[in-house]
């Protein structure tokens, strides 16, 4: 039923049941090297807790010296207020948050002309939903490792002497007939493109180039060769019933989208809920949310897809059993199912054909235009720059030095052309190769505007005065075409003239005011050809190997465009909870084969192999090794978009696998690693803030159960509430309270609701909930340390069904201390390996909001106290740390804060300096060290409402309250209400049967609550 798992949340704990109670015990295994972190000028020997929290500053004294030593900080203010501004009033202005890689419809929030936020914008829809790297690129902005002022030949310049330069070059290559080539990545603008076409009409031989670090390139190949037309297609699961997906990770980056928010519609439990049947070796984020899930070298994934593509569209049985059972299911659902694939272009091939023989519905027929790059037409630059044919070479934030596999040739090749232009953002390989450097400006410093997809036309503006000396390229290209200070080089004012083609009867001031409104490009896709034949005969042509690798892109670092933010580099992988990493993922059996290890120091710190890897003669060395349960045997997995060399000090991280990457195969074979004999050490946050052994958390149900099983039956349904045995009978655990009850009818009352059938674990909520509330980041060693200061986690678990053998002494149903196979009450082989392919759950988890809160009555100075509306609270400025609340806290939630974060060299991050530290939310106090902190429901967000609803004389409206993780999530997981308005959406949620509280035997009371998971699949 719902809970006949066993959970765990790594292989450790897997192998070692009383893990829980180590862990415990190791809180201060080492002394704290306070002496480290303090800068006073005393140093103390042999420090005890007692003195630590002295010199922390928890004394009378220790606060007035400090209050004395505190630096004074100048303030400017307004001699003419800007009209817009109101002092403590934020504005919001939509935009478009495109960088290369990444797009979505969002708004932006300022405070007195700074932008601290980013929000999905609503009228977007789809479009405007927002992953962790949107939500983390404000972060960027404020990056204080940029490129700060144009550059020519090493030497700081003016913009004027950087474009005569320029200019010289651009006619000393038209006279000569040489190619003036624009190395851009994809950009979807049509002002951009009809900008490059007139600035062509002046240099003929000008040519624009696309170059991406993450290309899609199979994807786009194969959307040509089926559909015609080099554009992405666009897929909805809103009307699908299964979906079969072949390494296809279409809940993270998939063919320039993610298909999280209409998967998550599909996903409302229910008699036609989406089924999802994943085929993977990596153990993917949309691979740990499936139903069923085939774990296959990636060869062997090939060979599955093969057969379902002739039992599908040529009518031959298939001749494997996986094959066979999928086959059946897709035959069954005909156009309410989808065949999604990914790895290569003649994987994306049949897949298309089998949709096309199903006539699924997914497929919408609409294109997505944000991927443009043309293998073929990038190898016929290259030859052009060999051949010395390239007269001037203007690359735009782009950098194939470190991001091909071909960039050292790359690199030896631009000596051959005379004139080299880099609009770069970081002193990179481009930078330091180029003779002239332009900044360029951020998005959130620029005007612009994308076409994404059919029908769709969306405005960017700035929200900023540029920060640095940098320019956009379209600025240049003006320059460039118009000459030096000629009127019509003002990029707003062409955009302008040139939108007003696009947006028909719509004002250019209401298009940018919305942000996205609908285009006159009727572009659709259709099928139109697809050699099956021949995108078999490719796949037969992959050789399998004892060891293959698949390449893949994380959740937080992507390609890495955004490698230098210390927001993503600290947010913990969804799947393998490690942070400030990458790594080679590999299986516990060819871990166990090849003597690579994983293993826990004294203080539960996780160690790991190095290895060196070599892939078609290409050698990676000090490669870190992580044992990953549900990793296919024979395969191995690494994220791109790390290691990457003068770009910031945060984004040389890791190691950088693009030299491994052909830009369009995704697998590899012909792998082998040899183990170096030295250790790694990883930051992970998987076995912090333990839950103390207690695992009916996270739980789930099959769908069978959830429709079928009743609720009055003996057993009370699958979801069973919890009862207590009285003297007077059983009651339910609602009824039962040693606390005096509160009126919480006066006024709102506020809950969360978490449905854990819909969260995918993307993390988009960890980096809004860090950019609300100005969570600090910790770094690598702190993390390591179990110092992270996240107010909101994602706990992933794994499961597995009990499969027990009848011994003495042992009934049928039992836990089994090991669950590995042991001699423990006379067992051998009691289960099959659990880490071998497991289920996974995610679960959001942050304070909740105890009614009945065991923190709140062991504070002695009442820093931590309830509220009518149900957030509980905390007073900074009373706490002294005494941390007996993070003690009682069953949840785990609560942080201390170690150290001074901010203005301190220690934690070299965005709060040691301030440019970085212009992204802090001012309603949100800075939390200095000694004190506790924790999710607050966001309250400087809902008492903002209260009082705008009081101001307007009016109620509150269902929907205006929001926290800032429940409104960064793309698949509507998290929703928050009050519960006092019956109409509201959170009071109707609570009603379902579906909803329970976390840890509901301890009688906390929570005002945070969670839906069941419900897998879509018969349980063997």
């Amino acid at each position: 039923m719902a809970s006949n798992k066993i959970q765990f949340r790594s292989i450790h704990e897997l192998k070692d049941p009383a893990l829980n109670g180590k862990l415990a015990l190791k809180e201060f295994q080492e002394e704290i090297p306070v002496e480290d972190f303090l800068e006073s000028a005393e140093k103390t020997d042999g420090t005890s807790r007692r003195d630590f929290l002295k010199i922390l500053g928890f004394s009378t004294a220790a606060v007035t010296l400090a209050a004395c030593e505190a630096p004074v900080i100048k303030t400017i203010p307004y001699v003419v207020k800007p009209h817009e501004i109101i002092p403590g009033v934020p504005n919001y202005y939509a935009s478009t948050y495109f960088d290369g890689f990444d797009f979505a419809s969002v708004l932006v929030k300022t405070r007195e002309g700074r932008p601290i936020k980013i929000d999905p914008n609503p009228a977007a829809g789809d479009l405007g939903k927002t992953n962790a790297r949107a939500q983390a690129s404000v972060l960027s902005l404020y990056d204080n490792d940029k490129v700060k002022q144009p550059k020519l030949d090493g030497k700081d310049e003016t913009f004027d002497k950087v474009d005569d330069f320029v200019l010289k070059g651009l006619n000393e290559a038209q006279s000569a007939g040489k190619k003036i080539v624009l190395l851009s990545q994809s950009f979807a603008s049509p002002t951009f493109k009809k900008l490059f076409s007139e600035f062509k009409a002046k240099y003929p031989t000008a040519e624009l180039v696309t170059y991406d670090a993450f290309p899609h390139s199979a994807a786009l190949d194969a959307a040509q060769e089926v559909f015609g037309q080099r554009a992405l297609p666009v897929y909805d699961l809103k009307g699908s019933e299964l979906v079969v997906s072949f390494q296809a990770d279409f809940l993270g980056d998939y063919n320039a989208a993610s298909l999280e928010t209409s998967y998550a519609a599909a996903r409302v439990p229910g008699p036609n809920m989406l089924r999802h049947i994943q085929v993977e070796s990596n153990m993917s984020l949309t691979g740990a949310n499936s139903d069923s899930r085939y774990r296959l070298k990636p060869s062997d994934v090939n060979k599955a897809l093969v057969e379902v593509y002739n039992a599908i569209v040529t009518g031959s049985a298939p001749t494997t059993k996986d094959a066979t059972e999928i086959v059946k299911e897709l035959q069954a659902k005909g156009s309410k199912a989808v065949v999604l694939a990914d790895g290569s272009k003649a994987a994306q091939v049949l897949a298309h054909l089998i949709n096309q023989k199903l006539g699924s519905v997914a497929f919408t027929g609409k294109a997505n235009f944000l991927k443009e790059f043309d293998k073929a037409r990038y190898q016929e630059f290259l030859g052009w720059v060999n051949a010395g044919q390239v007269g001037v070479l203007i690359t735009n934030n782009v950098d194939p030095i470190y991001s091909s596999n071909k960039g050292q040739d790359f690199k030896k090749s631009l000596a051959k052309v005379p004139y080299v232009i880099a609009v770069t953002d970081k002193k990179n390989e481009m930078y330091k190769a180029a003779k002239a450097v332009i900044p360029v400006a951020h998005w959130l410093e620029s005007w612009g505007d994308i076409e994404p997809q059919t029908g769709v036309y969306t405005l960017m503006q700035p929200t900023i005065q540029k920060i640095y000396k940098s320019r956009q390229i379209e600025e240049s290209l003006l320059v460039w075409k118009n000459g030096k200070n000629n009127a019509a080089n003002n990029y707003y004012d062409y955009l302008k003239a040139n939108a007003a083609s696009i947006l028909g009867g719509t004002s250019f001031n209401k298009a940018l005011y919305n942000g996205i409104v609908a285009s006159n490009n009727a572009t659709t896709l259709s099928y139109a050809g697809g050699n099956g034949a021949q995108a078999i005969a490719e796949l037969g042509n992959f050789k399998a190997s004892d060891l293959e690798l698949l390449l893949y892109t994380k959740t937080s670092i992507g390609d890495g465009t955004q490698a230098n933010n210390p927001w993503l580099q600290e947010l913990p992988d969804p799947i393998t909870r490690m942070s400030w990493d990458n790594y080679l993922t590999i299986s516990t059996k060819d871990a166990e084969r090849l003597g690579i290890e994983n293993s826990l120091n004294a203080r539960m710190q996780l160690d790991g192999s190095l290895v060196n890897l070599t892939v078609n003669g290409v050698k990676i060395e000090n490669v870190p090794v992580f044992i990953q349960p549900g990793q296919a045997d024979g395969s191995l997995g690494l994220a791109l978009g790390y290691g990457k060399k003068d770009s910031g000090k945060t984004a040389d991280t890791g190691v950088n696998a693009y030299p491994l990457f052909d830009g369009s195969n995704l697998v590899i074979s012909n792998v082998s690693i040899e183990k170096t004999g030295e250790e790694h050490e990883f930051a992970g946050v998987q076995l912090q803030n333990t839950l103390m052994g207690r695992y009916d958390i996270a739980k789930e149900v099959p769908l069978a159960d959830f429709i079928n099983v009743a609720f009055d039956d003996e057993h009370h349904g699958w979801n069973k509430p919890l009862e207590y045995h009285t003297i007077s009978g059983a009651l339910p655990a609602g009824k039962i309270d040693l606390w005096d009850a509160f009126d919480d009818t006066d006024g709102p009352h506020f809950n969360l609701s978490v449905d854990l059938n819909s969260c995918t674990g993307c993390g988009a909520c960890i980096i809004a909930c860090q950019a609300e509330n100005n969570v600090p980041v910790v770094g690598k060693e702190e993390i390591r340390m179990s110092r992270d200061m996240f107010w909101l986690r994602i706990d992933r678990y794994y499961s597995t069904q009990k499969k027990v053998t009848v011994y003495d002494g042992l009934k049928e149903g039992m836990a089994v201390p090991e669950l590995y196979g042991s001699s423990v009450l006379g067992i051998e082989g009691a289960l099959e390996n659990p880490a071998e392919n497991p289920d996974v759950i995610f679960q959001p988890v942050m304070c909740q909001h105890c009614n009945h809160a065991p923190c709140e009555t062991v504070c002695p100075v009442a820093a931590t106290s309830h509220s009518k509306q149900g957030q509980n609270h905390m007073a900074y400025n009373r706490c002294i740390g005494t941390r007996y609340c993070a003690n009682n806290c069953p949840y785990k939630v609560r942080r201390f804060n170690w150290f001074t974060y901010n203005l301190n060299d220690k934690f070299d991050f965005n709060m040691n300096n301030d440019l970085g530290r212009m992204v802090l939310n001012p309603d949100v106090v800075v939390r200095t060290r000694g004190v506790m902190e924790k999710c607050s429901l966001c309250i400087q967000m809902t008492q903002n409402v209260i009082l705008e609803a009081k101001k307007n004389g009016r109620k509150v409206q269902d929907g205006e309250f929001q926290v800032a993780c429940a409104n960064a999530c793309s698949t509507g997981a998290m929703q928050f209400g009050d519960m006092n308005d019956k109409e509201s959406s959170v009071r109707k949620l609570y009603s379902s049967n579906r909803r329970y509280h976390l840890l509901e035997e301890i009688g906390t009371k929570p005002n945070v609550f969670y839906h069941t998971k419900v897998r879509n699949r018969v349980e063997k």
